[in-house]
């Protein structure tokens, strides 16, 4: 069994979260599913989950542990959350946006962040992003905003750019 971190997210879904981590561990790198747990016949009144149907699901991306809770239809995910990955080149950002966002809702996506066909927001960031947004002059700064606000999934050659002042 594997350890267990200190804080793992628990993704509310309503009851496709095994076809969600299925999804997400077809995406990313060093990914699987660890356990699947079943509601039984206790707490129906309380749950409403059908005995035998998925309560949990045990996954990891990229290493990183998470649960995917069937939970029933009470709760949304919305953009005040949203999963944040870092790439290291334009090619991973283009793979990442394209995987995740199919199937998504187009209008979310604004400045690098998209919403992926379950409801959940995502962020592909590069990882020179940091260093755009917090070194440098102010001017550098304010150049790499601007076009940042300009965009849906992120230019990193474009945010360079701006940041070098071309």
């Amino acid at each position: 069994m594997p350890t267990l971190q200190k804080i793992t997210p628990c993704l509310w879904f309503d009851k496709e979260g095994e076809e969600a981590a299925r999804y997400y561990c077809g995406i990313f790198d060093n990914s699987k599913i660890n356990a699947v747990a079943h509601y039984t016949e206790a707490g129906y009144e309380v749950h409403g989950g059908r005995a035998g149907s998925v309560l949990t699901v045990a996954f990891e991306l990229n290493g990183q542990s998470f649960t995917a809770l069937n939970g029933g239809p009470h709760f949304k995910f919305n953009e005040a959350v949203s999963m944040q990955v870092n790439v290291d080149t334009q090619q991973e950002l283009d793979t990442m946006w394209s995987q995740l966002s199919a199937g998504g809702d187009p209008a979310a996506q604004q400045c690098g962040w998209l919403k992926d066909k379950f409801g959940l927001s995502w962020q592909i960031v590069p990882r020179q992003m940091e260093t755009f947004l917090t070194t440098g002059e102010p001017a550098q700064r304010n150049r790499v905003m601007e076009a940042l606000l300009q965009m849906k999934k992120l230019d990193i050659a474009a945010l360079q750019r701006a940041f070098d002042g071309h």
